[in-house]
C-alpha cells in the first residue's frame, strides 16, 4: 500500500509541474502509451499486488496445516484437524463422534488459540 501512495504522490507532483507550463501537460500526457503505463501501474499497485500477496499467504497457510489445528471451513464449520490425507483431504473432528472430510481448499482459516499463546508468554515472563 505504501508503494501505491508513493506512486500517486509522484504522479500528482509531476502533473502540477506540467500544469504550470501549460502545453507541457498536453504533450506529456497526450501520449497514449504513457497513459496506458500509468494506468497499469495504478491498477497493479492498488489491485493486483495485494491480491497476489493474499493468495500467497492463503496457500502458505494451507500447506502448513497440521494435526491438532483448529480450522474454519468455507461452510462455517469449526473443528480440529484429525488426519491429513495425501490426496489433499483433511479429516476434521467437529464433535465427539463426528468426523467430516474436507478438501484443503475448503479451509478458510486456522484458528489457533491466541489466548493460550499469550498466557504461555505471560507465564514464561514471570
Amino acid at each position: 500500500m505504501r508503494g501505491s501512495v508513493a506512486l500517486l504522490a509522484v504522479f500528482s507532483s509531476a502533473m502540477s509541474v506540467f500544469a504550470q507550463s501549460g502545453d507541457g501537460m498536453k504533450k506529456a500526457l497526450g501520449s497514449p502509451i504513457l497513459m496506458m503505463v500509468i494506468m497499469f501501474a495504478i491498477v497493479y499497485f492498488l489491485m493486483l499486488r495485494p491480491q497476489m500477496k493474499k493468495q500467497k499467504e492463503t496457500q502458505n497457510m494451507l500447506n502448513n496445516i497440521k494435526k491438532g489445528d483448529k480450522v474454519l471451513t468455507v461452510a462455517g464449520i469449526v473443528g480440529v484437524v484429525g488426519n491429513i490425507k495425501d490426496n489433499g483431504s483433511v479429516m476434521v473432528k467437529v464433535a465427539d463422534s463426528t468426523i467430516l472430510e474436507f478438501k484443503k481448499a475448503a479451509i478458510t482459516a486456522v484458528l489457533n488459540d491466541e489466548k493460550s499463546s499469550d498466557e504461555k508468554e505471560d507465564k514464561s515472563a514471570k
